[in-house]
């Protein structure tokens, strides 16, 4: 595959950009080789040619397609490189709102900064079980994946977050050891898991800070390791910390904030318990003043609450917490100390005495204050001769007291993490662990110092052994796969460890400027120039000698060597520690007594000691420095991580802005470099990147492959295609189950497959339309020709009646034509003579006008010309005279130029003169003679001009007047005519005007008078219809609110009875696990008895054996005892024996006759009892003479209840319960009673077996003779005891006798007198005689108390749900259990009852622990709920007397009041129902998500829609999971349940409920699954899940079980996938979604859509603005965080009381049973 093949046109490929880091763009024409350009578009449409560089050839990086856009894996991406990586996390953040991304191994998580629903219970339980590929990225995939490898592997496990500070890395802890804490659980009474919880408040408070980044940051690290033991349950946990921030205590950043404890005091400074610490606002303190003082959304007083319950739950009593807390105000104290000098200089410094925070820090640590004032300004200097002590400068003291506050705080902390551990702390034994390991990312600022070093340094190791755990995990592959092995190069950071821990490497260096008595910072810095320089990981600056580069693997980062010693040494002078050590306070003393006090394994004390004392040889101890301590610890924590197996998660931030769902590329790829995600995508891309199973790759590009390629070997297929498809066989790799492929190629197969398939709907379009134009053009031309036909023959028809209308036409034009054009031709002629006269007299006057003006023009004319003429003669003249005077000017002017010539003397112009004024006045007379004659010719002119204008208006003026005489006398002809016309006119119209007005008064008047008549009654109609609808309304009205008021009322009710049953099952079920405890005790009880018993020496063994030897021996002596009786009858005996006979015998016949009177007594008891029973019945009868419907007055039709009857029920149901809950409370009672009587029978026996193995001790040591004698006296003994004891009881019988005597007299008597005046009640029988049973009774079975073992053997614990005995009745160990109850009640033996009904309890309890399968659980629970029928059926109230046949009416119950039992037996009845539905949903379980989701059932679309590598699963089959569920599975499962409640005889409206409930459990997994799945999310899937819930519902159909409720539990799941199949483009869509899914919340549509994922090229995403415009529509809706539907939600199950048909008499016991022993009656 060239590149040209590659970089065609169309194509998409990445640019670098400054802002962006990466712009896409896409090629506008195909690359060739000779031009070395690109020629691209942006995405905002501008071109740009890109140019290669020839001597690398480094084209740009290619774009995945967009299929593989937002994939869950990044390694799933075909081309892997930065842009790709950093594109794709975009689209996962910023469109799809989703923070967690695979890459490999590891898990990529950016903080959204937002707090978001995916951390609930449901969510975790969604998780719990599944594999990491199947569900989408999470935290809880990568817990669950590390907990399941710990479980089946048996090895344990580690997981490593790491991220920069405010990336995330504490709360993804947080969350891990939740997930933990659910799925693990404890496996004591102890509450681990919450401990190991409540451990993150207190380390939170006393290890995070504000930082510029982050406004929770750790500033430590820690490694939690959780313990399990072999059950996989959580035993204990332990903390290790690493370099705790110390330097924070002392100085912050502007934006940053000192250790959340201490404002958490000085917010709760006002608490009486903290009186004492004398705390004010935190800006009154140094230490904590520098920064920000507060923090929005942060409650500092709550916080404290929280940590101080954390401390108390983690059993840190309240004198160390309050010990804890004066540790910490006093540090704040510390800090406010303020130090003085004498000098000016300021060398010589001291405390004041008086000062106050002094003296608040000694008396809350118990110090001296003297002394420590004092030495804290003073050190002590020592010598090998003498000791000085030297003041201080105030710069030095001050750093000093920062020194001590750090020391106070460090060993504070670390006593706190080991208080933790010991909380944490397990006794039993470790089976396994999981380690979270919680650390410090890489760090780089503007000024690093000591702790960026380290921190550092630490990331350095973790991903080297990150690369090498990939690199291992890669290697592992290829070999499972077969695949030859090649060393892939990637990035080895040893050398930059070594540089910094190697020998003389960095650290060492450090140490040992640290144990130079002179060392100083720039000397060190020196001695790292000199040996490193020629290092490729260390750099000199240029400009600065007193700092250092070191290239990590993420970044350069620039170290400032100012502090590094001081940090390292750690130095706290000796005086001010031994100052503590004498403290009052024991806490105080116990943190510095014990310098080896340490935060759990691998916890350090980081601090040197410097003493005044005379140096000493140092030993290994004190040469410790905080780096070589760190480094230590880093070691030990590398080894414990190689020793497990390593999980991967890398936080990110988003930006340094903290702004939700904000996505900055550029701090994004500094973070990706950085955390080595970069790294694992580059060993990815260096190998085989895209692996696919062989199954998959055939069913994905399928369409690529030819005919004769394709073989029943899918290997030999794959094989053959991929030979035609790629030629480079470099570029893939066959292994046993998979083929791999190289970076790349998935995308080039992906861009062949599009094409195909383009190419394809291109043929298949073409031959489509093809078809339908034919299919068309044939409809078309059948049509025209039909039409043609019917028009031909309408159009022939049409002609024929147009033929016959035209000639009538023509015949009638004729005619009309002739008489118009006849009419036309009169009129014509009419008109033309009268136009004619007309005309002819106008001509003519025209003529006369005309010849009179030609006249008068002529006249106008002549003069006008005359007029004109003169004009023109005067132009004329004019311009002669006009020329003559221009010449003779010309003239003059020659000859006066000659005259200036020659006039030059006097006396010419002398001369000249003379001529001149001669001229001058003949001139002057002739001008005056012209103006003259123009004066004259003037007034002439004007004369003519007067003259000619009257001439011509006095002709204008006749011949006006001429005109006007004629026309006046036509129009006062015309005139005349007219008027006499119009006065005839209007005569006519004032007539016709006086009629019409006449008329129309009469008119109006009437129509007056009928439109009042119908406005009358319009308003009379209006107003009865009106008074009808408001009637009518105000019925309504008045019935709908009646009717509201009573169904509200109703449901409210309703409501709240839900509620209390509810509330009274999950009594039950409480009641259920307390009596489970008891039983599980009780079986401890025995076990420990037994184990006594069995543990005992050998010499109670022994003494057990005299004991038996001596009962033997007991025995026959007990038959001689009696023989000598039988003599004694018979008188044959000796003398010396006949007084012991005769003692005994007068005792023996004592005996009988107590025991024959005790018989009396008691058969006299019974039957006093019986009469007080039917006694205290009457009276009830009596009192409640109706039903309980008639004492609340209820209607006996539930229906037409009103609102007072349901609160009287309600009432009742409400008494109910607090009955249930007294009984439970009393049955608690009375098992901790019989434990308690247990256990002192145990302890009685004991004495006793104590005292009989002394006695037969002492009876053996005796002859054989007195042994007898010994052992008649200690019968006789015995026997005189035995009938004391019986005496007693009979004086005990006879008082109660007595008692009982008296209470019936005085209830007879109380009767009598309260119901004698009411006729319907009948007197009080007589004391009849003692009821003796009846033997011909039916429907009654005798158990005799020996054969109840034998009962509940044969009819329970032997008894199988398949056998043939209950074949006719399944219900058949109900009807006989209520037989035997029957008889108890007839013979009024209470006792019996309840021992007969506990003891069919309990045995039905341990045949379900044994043995707790579908049919077994079913059986059990039919046959309950019929017992509880037929309990309530014959219990002989009223309601139950209706409900009977006459028949069955006789074998109602007389004496006993079983309520108490129907209560017990409903609740157990409910519990079965639980665990019928919890076998159900374990069976159901995992076929769900494969059948339901994953099951392809419309082939047609599967094969369509083959799905991308992205969308198969990283974990598709584990060893032994190999079964694939289909919907058939489940439909053949539903078909098991129901033929076996069916064949088991469970009620129908059971049975209704019950798939009511599975049918929730399966809409409620397949739902969550798919909220959490992006890979089901399609078009495709809709379909499938659709057509798998249609299915169901058929089934349900089938079974007529549709009313049950179950469709309504299916509402959600089929609206979501009604929301995957319909248009996610328009407005009108959103509001289609929005109207149709109201069964979904706004955060599952809003998660559905946003995980809407095509499959193929030819489908579109959801557009961002589409979701958004959705969540604008749903905003009114109530508001629901909840992702998941809640699993664990069980509907209230209610039992019918329907009663049974059989007949009780009409049963017949099969003989298989063997309940021969039961006696019919």
């Amino acid at each position: 595959m060239s590149v040209v093949e590659l970089y065609t046109k169309s194509t998409k490929v990445w640019i670098p950009d400054a802002e962006e880091v990466w712009k896409s763009a896409e090629l506008t024409k195909d690359f060739k080789e000779e031009d070395h350009i690109l020629y691209l578009k942006l995405e905002d449409g501008t071109n740009i040619e890109y140019y290669i560089n020839e001597k690398t050839e480094e084209f740009l990086y290619l774009r995945n397609p967009d299929i593989l856009m937002g994939e869950n894996d990044l390694t799933a991406l075909s081309y892997l490189h930065e842009p790709a990586v950093l594109h794709n996390l975009k689209v996962r953040f910023l469109e799809s709102n989703n923070i967690y991304t695979y890459c490999g191994i590891v898990l990529v998580a950016i903080n959204p900064y937002e707090q978001l629903p995916l951390y609930g219970d449901d969510v975790i339980y969604a998780y719990s079980g599944q594999n990491v590929g199947d569900m989408d990225p999470h935290i809880f995939a990568v817990a669950e994946e590390a907990y399941k490898q710990m479980a089946r592997n048996e090895k344990n496990q580690s997981i490593i977050i790491s991220g920069e500070s405010g990336a995330g890395k504490t709360m993804s802890a947080k969350y891990i050891m939740h997930y933990f804490a659910t799925v693990g659980g404890s496996a004591s009474e102890t509450n681990v898991e919450q401990m190991v919880l409540a451990s993150n408040p207190i380390m939170e408070a006393i290890g995070n800070a504000k930082t510029t980044r982050n406004d929770n940051s750790s500033r430590f690290g820690k490694y939690i390791e959780l313990s399990f033991n072999h059950r996989y349950q959580i035993t204990g946990a332990n903390m290790r910390t690493y370099l705790l921030e110390k330097s924070r205590v002392v100085f912050q950043a502007v934006e940053g904030r000192n250790y959340h404890v201490f404002y958490q005091l000085c917010a709760s400074a006002n608490l009486d318990e903290f009186s004492e610490l004398d705390l004010g606002s935190a800006e009154n303190y140094h230490y904590v003043n520098q920064g920000d003082v507060y923090v929005d959304d942060k409650d500092d007083a709550a916080d404290l609450e929280r940590t101080r319950d954390a401390f108390s739950m983690l059993g840190i009593c309240e004198s160390y917490q309050v010990d804890i807390f004066q540790i910490i105000a006093s540090v704040l104290h510390l800090g406010n100390i303020d130090f003085q000098s004498n000098d000016h200089d300021g060398e010589n410094s001291f405390v004041n005495a008086n000062d106050k925070h002094l003296y608040l820090f000694c008396k809350l640590l118990g110090l001296e204050r003297k002394q420590l004032a004092y030495w804290l300004c003073h050190r002590k200097l020592v010598t090998l001769n003498e000791t000085y002590i030297k003041s201080m400068t105030v710069k030095q003291a001050t750093g000093y007291r920062d020194a001590l506050a750090k020391h106070i705080y460090g060993q504070l902390f670390n006593w706190i993490v080991n208080q933790i551990n010991k909380a944490l702390r397990s006794s039993s034994k470790q089976h396994a662990f999981i380690g979270v390991l919680d650390i410090y990312g890489f760090e780089t600022f503007e000024n690093n110092s000591f702790e960026q070093f380290c921190i550092n340094y630490a990331n350095e190791k973790l991903q080297q052994q990150f690369n090498l755990h990939v690199f291992k995990l890669e290697q592992e592959e290829y070999l499972t796969e077969g695949l030859p092995w090649t060393l892939v190069d990637y990035y080895d950071n040893q050398p930059c460890i070594d540089l910094i821990e190697a020998k003389l490497g960095i650290l060492d260096l450090l140490d040992e400027e640290c144990r130079m008595l002179n060392g100083t910072d720039e000397k060190w810095a020196q001695k790292l120039y000199d040996r490193h320089y020629t290092s490729h990981h260390f750099q000199k600056p240029r400009m600065s000698n007193s700092a250092f580069i070191i290239l990590h693997f993420a970044a350069d980062v620039l170290y400032q060597c100012e502090g590094f010693l001081e940090k390292n040494r750690d130095t706290v002078y000796e005086e001010p520690i031994n100052i503590l050590k004498a403290s009052k306070s024991g806490l105080v003393a116990e943190l510095f007594h014990d310098k080896s006090t340490a935060a759990g394994r691998g916890q350090f004390t980081n601090v040197t000691l410097k003493s005044s004392r005379k140096m000493l040889p140092a030993t290994s101890e004190r040469k410790k420095t905080v780096g070589y301590q760190f480094r230590a610890s880093l070691h030990l924590l590398m080894e414990t991580l190689n020793s497990t197996t390593p999980h991967y998660v890398r936080c990110l931030k988003p930006n340094d802005m903290k702004q939700p769902f904000s996505f900055n590329p550029n701090r994004v790829v500094q973070q990706l470099r950085a955390c080595g995600v970069l790294e694992t995508i580059r060993l990815n891309a260096a190998g085989y990147p895209s692996r696919w199973t062989y199954i998959d790759f055939l069913s994905r590009y399928r369409v690529l492959m030819r005919k004769y390629d394709i073989h029943a070997n899918k290997k030999q297929t794959c094989k053959n295609a991929l030979e035609n498809l790629i030629k480079d066989e470099n570029k893939y790799q066959f292994g046993k189950t998979k083929i791999f492929f190289s970076a790349g190629q998935v995308a080039y197969l992906e861009k062949l497959r599009a094409n195909q398939l383009r190419a394809a709907g291109i043929m298949v379009q073409k031959m489509m339309r093809g078809w339908l134009q034919r299919k068309r053009y044939r409809q078309i031309c059948e049509a025209i020709i039909v039409i043609q036909k019917y028009t031909r023959r309408l159009l022939a028809k049409h002609l024929v009646d147009h033929l016959r209308l035209l000639k009538a036409a023509i015949i009638i034009q004729k005619q009309y034509r002739m008489l118009t054009v006849r009419r036309l031709y009169v009129l014509t002629r009419t008109a033309a003579i009268t136009i004619q006269a007309y005309a002819k007299g106008m001509i003519t006057r025209r003529m006369y006008h005309k010849m009179v003006q030609e006249q008068k023009a002529t006249v106008l004319q002549k003069y006008v010309r005359g007029w004109l003429t003169f004009l023109r003669y005067q132009r004329i003249r004019h311009a002669i005279i006009h020329l003559q005077c221009c010449y003779r000017r010309m003239m003059a002017c020659r000859q006066l130029k000659k005259l200036k010539i020659e006039a030059r003397s006097v006396e010419h112009y002398k001369k000249l003169n003379k001529g001149m004024e001669n001229k001058i006045l003949q001139l002057q007379c002739k001008v005056n003679d012209q103006s003259k004659k123009n004066k004259m010719l003037v007034e002439q002119m004007t004369a003519l001009l007067a003259s000619h204008r009257n001439e011509v208006e006095k002709l204008k003026n006749e011949t006006e007047r001429l005109q006007c005489r004629a026309e006046e006398t036509k129009i006062l002809n015309l005139q005349q005519h007219i008027t006499k016309l119009q006065e005839e006119l209007e005569g006519a119209h004032t007539d016709r005007r006086d009629v019409e007005f006449r008329a129309s008064e009469e008119l109006t008047v009437l129509k007056q008078r009928f439109a009042a008549l119908e406005k009358e009654k319009i308003a009379l109609s209006d107003e009865k219809e009106a008074f009808n609808r408001y009637i009518q309304e105000q019925s309504k009205i008045i019935e709908d609110q009646i009717a509201l008021k009573v169904a509200s009322k109703s449901h409210q009710l309703h409501t709240e009875f839900e509620e209390e049953r509810l509330h009274y099952q999950n009594l039950v079920k409480e009641f259920s696990c307390l009596e489970q405890r008891y039983e599980n005790l009780k079986d401890e009880m025995t076990f420990i008895k037994e184990s006594e018993m069995r543990g005992a020496d050998i010499a109670e063994t022994c003494s057990i054996t005299k004991y038996q030897e001596l009962e033997h021996e007991n025995q026959k002596l007990k038959n001689e005892l009696d023989q000598l009786r039988k003599d004694l009858a018979e008188n044959s005996a000796a003398k010396d024996i006949e007084k012991c006979t005769d003692a005994g015998y007068n005792l023996l016949n004592q005996l009988k006759a107590s025991t024959e009177e005790t018989e009396m007594l008691k058969e006299e008891q019974i039957w006093l009892k019986s009469q007080l029973l039917m006694a205290k019945k009457e009276i009830d009868a009596m009192k409640n003479k109706a039903t309980m419907a008639d004492l609340f007055g209820l209607p006996k039709d539930g229906y037409k209840m009103s609102e007072e009857d349901l609160r009287c029920a309600y009432d009742a149901v409400r008494v109910a319960n607090k009955l249930l809950v007294d009984q439970l409370d009393e049955q608690k009672a009375w098992h901790i009673k019989e434990i308690e009587t247990l256990q002192t029978e145990a302890r009685n026996f004991k004495e006793k077996l104590n005292k009989q193995q002394k006695y037969f001790a002492q009876v053996l040591q005796l002859r054989s003779e007195r042994q007898t004698e010994v052992g008649l006296q200690q019968e006789i003994t015995q026997l005189s005891n035995e009938n004391l004891d019986l005496m007693e009881q009979i004086e005990k019988q006879d008082k109660t006798i007595k008692k009982l005597g008296k209470q019936l007299k005085s209830m007879k008597e109380s009767r009598i007198s309260t119901y004698v005046t009411d006729p319907k009640v009948a007197e009080l029988p007589n004391i009849p005689s003692i009821p003796w049973r009846p033997k011909d009774f039916q429907g009654m079975l005798e158990c005799r108390k020996g054969d109840e073992a034998h009962l509940i053997r044969n009819l329970i614990t032997d008894l199988k749900p398949q056998s043939d005995a209950l074949s006719a009745l399944p219900t058949l160990p109900a009807f006989i259990f209520f037989m035997c109850i029957r008889h108890a009640d007839y013979t009024n033996d209470e006792q019996r009852a309840h021992s007969m009904f506990t003891a069919m309890l309990n045995g039905i309890k341990n045949v379900l622990k044994r043995s707790s399968d579908f049919e077994m659980v079913a059986f059990w629970l039919s046959n309950t709920y019929r017992l509880l029928v037929c309990l309530r059926q014959y219990s002989g109230d009223e309601s139950s007397i209706e409900m009977n046949t006459p028949d069955q009416r006789k074998h109602a119950l007389r004496n006993f009041d079983l309520s108490q039992h129907c209560l017990i037996l409903s609740d157990f009845a409910i519990q079965l129902y639980h665990q019928l539905i919890k076998v159900a949903e374990g069976k159901l379980q995992e076929m769900i998500v494969s059948g339901m989701l994953e099951n392809d059932t419309i082939q047609s679309i599967s094969s369509m829609t083959a799905k991308p590598a992205s969308y198969r699963k990283k974990t598709r089959s584990l060893a032994g999971d190999n079964t694939a569920y289909t919907l058939d599975s489940i439909i053949h499962q539903l078909n098991l349940f129901h033929n076996i409640v069916s064949k088991h005889g469970l009620h129908p409206e059971i049975i209704k409920q019950v798939y009511r409930q599975i049918y929730y459990i399966i809409a409620a997994v397949t739902l969550n699954n798919l909220l959490l799945r992006r890979d089901v999310c399609s078009f495709s899937n809709g379909v499938q899940i659709r057509n798998n819930v249609s299915q169901l519902t058929e089934w349900l159909r089938g079974k007529n079980l549709h009313q049950s409720g179950a469709l309504e539990t299916l509402e959600p799941l089929i609206q979501a996938t009604q929301l995957l199949q319909l248009n996610k483009m328009t407005d009108a869509d959103a509001e289609a979604i929005c109207s149709m899914c109201t069964a979904l919340s706004k955060t599952q549509i809003v998660k559905i859509l946003t995980l809407y994922t095509p499959i193929n090229e030819f489908e579109e995403r959801v557009n961002v603005a589409f979701i958004k415009n959705i969540q604008n529509r749903l905003a009114g809706r109530s508001p629901s965080r909840q992702l998941l539907m809640e699993l664990k939600h069980v509907f209230a199950v209610n039992f019918p009381i329907i009663p049974s048909p059989v007949n009780l008499d009409k049963i017949k016991i099969p003989e298989i049973l063997e309940l021969d022993f039961l006696n019919r009656f």
